[in-house]
């Protein structure tokens, strides 16, 4: 089966850390491409090893990225 997921990733420090929302999972890496593999590393590892129910549980379907303007004081 195959899952089309989005991933974020954001500089944190020295490194990158990598998000995929739809599933609440995360990684990281020294770099983008390292924290982007890491990251499909563990979707893998959580989608061969979570029962359906687990899947589905945590399985949001609608995620949307955007970016936000706020305005302060």
């Amino acid at each position: 089966m195959k899952y089309q997921l989005t991933a974020v990733i954001e500089r944190e420090g020295e490194g990158y850390v990598s998000l995929c929302p739809e599933l609440d999972v995360a990684s990281q890496g020294s770099t983008i491409e390292e924290a982007r593999v890491n990251l499909i590393e563990a979707l893998q590892l959580f989608l061969e090893t979570a029962s359906p129910q687990e899947i589905q549980g945590k399985l949001h379907e609608e995620v949307y990225v955007t970016q936000l303007e706020v305005a302060v004081g």
